[in-house]
């Protein structure tokens, strides 16, 4: 039987969170190396160990079609602009339907949504398959099926994301945080490998039907979750302009979900320096190999987010949210100016790599915050406005650093970009102390 908790409604601005009394048992104390180790109780409840047992299969299986969909326009137009083109025309969608998504996802029972969301990708990750093994050759077709995809995933981030807090109590949303967000980040990692040994084997159409199977994992789990309908018994809700403004309020009226916002933006927008890479492989760091020097720039980060949610638990008991998303951010910011300053490819693998565990902190903080500081009649518009952020932040950040490498140089624009992420971050939280004051 799953646990489930029940919110009251927070109609002030406190620095503890809504939900978190004293009902919650105290954890045993931990010792020796299980002190370090990932923090698994989450797992402990079966209707979480479902969900994020399908996250282990679909991690790596939305990566080929990640890979596979850029290749195959690739093949076909021999132009990298289009490449360009079809990463917007996914964008755009996704943006859309993730705002309006959160708002559907505090109006229906999650599950539901879930089971048309996933079986929706599903669907799309099929056609995928059938046009590529088609040999259609249509960039056209390709956007607008990715354009569907990333619609059904705007729906879907937020109400899978919102689900959590009422599958597992509050003090382990961290531990829960940590292990969907390594599964993801290690997605990452083996996901694109496993593309370029699969795809002169089995041939790019067989990444989308993979992609496909590994869905039909998601919609047995997500079959098996308890219902997730709203709480409350208030009068029923549309999901329109008026609720996805409310949404908005709401953040603006609690500074610490504001806050949370913010410390990403800040990190990602001045401190994602990805843009930057292909011109440092072929500069700084072009003794050791160019491809060899690009493949440990894009590794680096998610290798080092990794490290940090085998390890998490170090990290996932802490009390002061707040706290640690302010030293992630600002960790994050050092780490980032240390491998602008670094004219060694190993050394700059060290300070990215430090950089994801920076980010592997923040993430799993600002997503436990966003879970227990909002009550659950808004979670869903609070993980749609996360979608967002954690969707548009680096893409911003790509113009951002583009721009200032060209102008000041690739090495000095990542280093000013760290520095800058350090800066504003501790302004911004000594400036409002909301955020250094929550903790569960």
């Amino acid at each position: 039987m799953y646990r489930a908790t029940r919110d009251p409604v927070d109609t002030s601005e406190s620095s503890t969170a809504p939900g978190t009394g004293d009902a919650e048992a105290p954890d045993p104390p931990r010792h020796g190396w299980r002190r370090w180790a990932m923090d698994t109780r989450p797992l402990q409840i079966p209707a979480f160990r479902r969900l994020w047992s399908s996250t282990i299969v679909t991690a790596v299986g939305s990566q080929l079609t990640a890979v596979a969909v850029p290749k195959q326009i690739y093949d076909i137009t021999h132009s990298s602009a289009w490449v360009g083109y079809a990463s917007l025309a996914g964008l755009v969608p996704m943006v859309v339907f993730a705002l309006w998504g959160g708002a559907v996802a505090d109006t229906v029972d999650r599950r539901k949504l879930l089971l048309v969301t996933n079986c929706g990708i599903a669907v799309t990750s099929l056609l995928f398959w059938a046009q590529a093994a088609a040999g259609l050759d249509s960039v056209v077709v390709l956007m607008v099926l990715l354009a569907a995809q990333q619609a059904f995933f705007g729906l879907n981030a937020p109400a899978r994301n919102a689900s959590i807090a009422r599958l597992v109590p509050a003090g382990q949303l961290p531990a829960a945080n940590a292990l969907g967000s390594t599964v993801m980040q290690t997605g990452l990692v083996a996901g694109p490998l496993l593309a370029g040994v699969l795809i002169p084997v089995i041939g790019l159409p067989e990444l989308y039907l993979i992609d496909a199977l590994a869905l039909c994992v998601t919609v047995w789990a997500v079959f098996r979750l308890p219902a997730l309908p709203p709480l409350g018994e208030g009068p029923a809700r549309r999901a329109g302009v008026r609720e996805i403004a409310a949404g908005f309020r709401y953040i603006s009226g609690r500074k610490v979900l504001l806050l949370s916002f913010l410390a990403d933006i800040v990190a990602m927008v001045f401190g994602m320096p990805r843009a930057l890479f292909p011109q440092l492989a072929a500069q700084t760091y072009a003794s050791w190999g160019e491809g060899l020097a690009l493949g440990v720039l894009f590794a680096g980060i998610p290798v080092g987010a990794v490290l940090g949610g085998l390890f998490s638990g170090v990290f996932s008991r802490a009390r002061r949210h707040g706290w640690m998303v302010i030293g992630a951010v600002v960790g994050w910011g050092a780490a980032i100016a240390g491998f602008g300053l670094s004219g060694n490819l190993w050394a700059a693998l060290f300070f990215l790599a430090a950089a994801g565990v920076a980010d592997m902190i923040s993430m799993v903080f600002r997503g436990a915050i966003l879970l227990s500081a909002a009550t659950d009649e808004m979670r869903g518009r609070m993980q749609g406005v996360f979608t967002v952020v954690v969707a548009g932040g680096p893409r911003l950040a790509d113009v951002l650093h583009g721009t200032a490498g060209s102008a000041f140089g690739p090495r000095a624009a990542v280093a000013g970009g760290g520095a800058l992420v350090v800066v504003v971050m501790l302004a911004l939280a000594f400036a409002v102390p909301a955020l250094r004051r929550y903790r569960i």
